[in-house]
């Protein structure tokens, strides 16, 4: 697909590609992860070549999961400082939803929504890190009222996971224009303007 020149860089190769790693590992941590939650969900176990090798596998993902996560964690945590222009924005938040976005305050790179899912799924990550370590029962071997803590720990993190993803997965293809910056890593001149003012006077310096 040809791009206009003047499009905006939003995202170099491997942050992009640092991002389809956490992406595409937790797809498949939610289907390993909910085929050991409930019996209903067990026949996913066939994706991964059976039950014994879904749960040999589902750890070591996590580990592969946390890693990425954690390099995303160090570069973008700056960028998503809560200011109050982002406490305004998110109480002006239904206003958008509504499709009237023209009276939100000015933003940066990342809005007051995004930086708030930014938080939440740092915080969930820590939780199924640890916790995943805590029933990881291959390789530490913690006290029995530790592992079921950690279980209920895992399961609960990772059900308030795949619910942030979802509306994550929803609100970049609800805005128009979002998806083609994790694929290309640009994105238009007017995308930015509208969404990212001051992100965009930024980078353009009007």
């Amino acid at each position: 697909m040809i791009r206009d020149p003047k499009d905006l860089k939003r995202y170099e190769a491997n942050e992009r590609a640092n991002h389809w790693v956490v992406g595409i590992s937790f797809i498949l941590l939610a289907l390993s992860g909910l085929a050991f939650f409930h019996p209903a969900f067990f026949p996913l176990t066939q994706l991964f070549g059976g039950p014994v090798w879904a749960r040999i596998i589902h750890p070591f993902l996590g580990v592969l999961m946390a890693l990425s996560f954690l390099g995303l964690y160090v570069k973008f945590k700056h960028l998503n400082k809560m200011t109050p222009a982002d406490h305004e924005w998110l109480s002006k938040a239904k206003n958008m939803v509504d499709g009237n976005d023209h009276d939100m305050p000015e933003q940066g790179k990342y809005n007051g929504g995004q930086k708030v899912m930014f938080w939440a799924l740092a915080i969930c990550m820590l939780l199924m890190t640890v916790s995943g370590i805590l029933i990881w029962r291959a390789y530490f071997g913690f006290d029995i009222t530790l592992v079921r803590l950690g279980a209920v720990v895992h399961a609960a993190a990772g059900a308030v996971m795949i619910g942030l993803i979802m509306v994550h997965v929803y609100a970049a293809i609800w805005v128009k224009g979002t998806i083609r910056a994790m694929w290309y890593g640009t994105v238009t001149r007017a995308w930015a303007k509208q969404h990212h003012r001051g992100w965009y006077r930024q980078v353009t310096g009007k």
